[in-house]
Parts: structure tokens; sequence; C-alpha cells
């Protein structure tokens, strides 16, 4: 049983957050640190997107501005998520570890095996989405809305047939980077006030329809999670789903340093987040 990193880091600014994600890939592929899982909180909520994701097309900045949201655009692909009631996880991981597919669609089934374990930790009848028809294929490739969890990729959880994790992967250096969004509750509302629709009409049928593809884990239960049961669900789930053992991570006065200073210089900056 191998030993990876673990590190729960709290609720912290959306700038920090994806820089730590950023350096722990490359301390990774430099050597100087074992696998990683993480969990971690934003504070202020935030909406993050992917790193390809256009805003003037999708995204209604004066309502992220008007719910006081963070924003940030992360180095890994997808669509829009915003982060409230969540947990937040990522795993970084070398593309050779042992056991580890090649492509990114079977890597994703292996990594996401520790969530399927924390959903059922948590009493879900939890299980991968695997798009088989046409129409669900066609809608992975030309996606109707700039919404993560409008619908589920290869290997993403699904309960009751709707979606309730939304992850996204880039693999740098030799390094696979996953993570992801596991809500605790959704405020659909605030959600599609983030995003942008030709007109109402659209919009309230993109919700009306979102809601039949994705749900939050306390809609599912009698009894609410609170984000330290969900932690200890999926802290275990990936233990047992990775057959390794979690061991806690801290980072040293030089490494925090470098983290804040690449939050600053980088993820805080104008020209990531509005770069495209």
């Amino acid at each position: 049983m191998k030993q990876w990193a673990f590190i729960d880091s709290g609720e912290r600014s959306p700038a920090y957050n994806m820089a730590l994600d950023e350096a722990l890939l490359k301390w990774h592929s430099e050597g100087s640190i074992p696998p990683v899982i993480r969990f971690y909180g934003w504070n202020p909520p935030t909406l993050s997107i992917g790193y390809f994701q256009r805003i003037e097309k999708d995204i209604n900045m004066e309502a992220v501005e008007n719910y006081g949201l963070g924003f940030v655009r992360r180095p890994t692909g997808g669509r829009a998520v915003l982060h409230d009631k969540e947990v937040t996880y990522s795993v970084i991981v070398s593309e050779d570890y042992p056991d580890m597919p090649t492509t990114v669609r079977e890597a994703y089934r292996v990594i996401s095996e520790g969530l399927l374990i924390g959903f059922q930790q948590l009493g879900l009848n939890a299980y991968f989405s695997v798009p088989e028809t046409e129409k669900e294929k066609e809608e992975l490739r030309a996606p109707r809305t700039g919404v993560c969890f409008d619908s589920p990729s290869y290997y993403e959880l699904v309960v009751e047939g709707r979606k309730v994790a939304g992850s996204a992967q880039t693999r740098q250096k030799g390094v696979i980077l996953q993570h992801g969004s596991i809500l605790l509750d959704i405020d659909e509302d605030k959600l599609f006030d983030c995003f942008k629709f030709k007109n109402d009409r659209i919009r309230e049928r993109m919700q009306r329809g979102f809601r039949n593809k994705a749900v939050a884990i306390n809609a599912l239960r009698d009894t609410p999670v609170s984000i330290s049961e969900a932690i200890k669900a999926f802290y275990d789930g990936f233990q047992k789903g990775l057959n390794i053992e979690l061991v806690p991570f801290e980072l040293s006065e030089e490494q925090e340093a470098y983290v804040n200073h690449l939050a600053m210089d980088k993820y805080a900056s104008n020209e990531w987040n509005f770069s495209k």
C-alpha cells in the first residue's frame, strides 16, 4: 500500500486554490512530494471557468459581481462551476503511476473510484455515467450551456440519473491533475444568474432541464451532510478506491510563499482570468 500526501486546505481564495493545485503538480513532477489528495473550500464562494471557456459568450460578470462571488479561470478544461456549498477535491499523481491508464477517459475512471466509494459511504447509490445514446454524446461534443453540471461526462458520478460531482483534468510535466466539485447543496437561481442566455424563455427551459440532470447530496438524504462528514467519507473513499494510505502533509514556509506569489502573479490577474 503506497503512501500519498493528504491536505485539507479549508476555505481559501480562488487564486490560492488554483495556485496550490498548480504548485502541487509542479512539486510532484520534480519528485519532491508524493502523489496528493487534497480537499478545499472557497472564500468567497466562487465561479470558476474552464481554461478554454469564453467569458463574453457564457458568463454574466455583472451577476458574479452583484453576488459578491470570486472569479477564477482554472488550468483545467470543462465548463463553469459555482463553488459554494460543496467539497472540492484534487488529485495529483504521475501519468506513469502503477496501473494508471494512459487515456484521459480511463484515468478518470480509476481516480473517480474514490469518489464512487465516498458517495456509497454516505448511503447513496452512485454509479459511473457512460453516455450511450447519440443525443447524450452530442451534448458532450456541443453543450447547450456553459454550466458544468448540465450533463455528465464519461465516468462522472451519477445518482438516480442525475450528476452529483463534476470533474476536470489536465496533464502537464508527466503529471495528472484532476479536481472537481462535490455538491452538498445547489442554489439554482444564483447559478443560472451567472450565465448568459439569449432570452428568459431559453433560460427557464434550461433551468427546468437542469433539475433533471443534476442533484446535490443533501437533496438525496433525509439528514443533511456537513462538510466535515463529507470529507471523512471521501477521505475513506480515496484510500479504499486507490488502495493507498493518506499521510497528512503541511507546506513549508518556502512552499507557502511560492503558492502565494503564484496566486497573486497569475490566478488573481486579469491577464489570466480574462484572456479568452
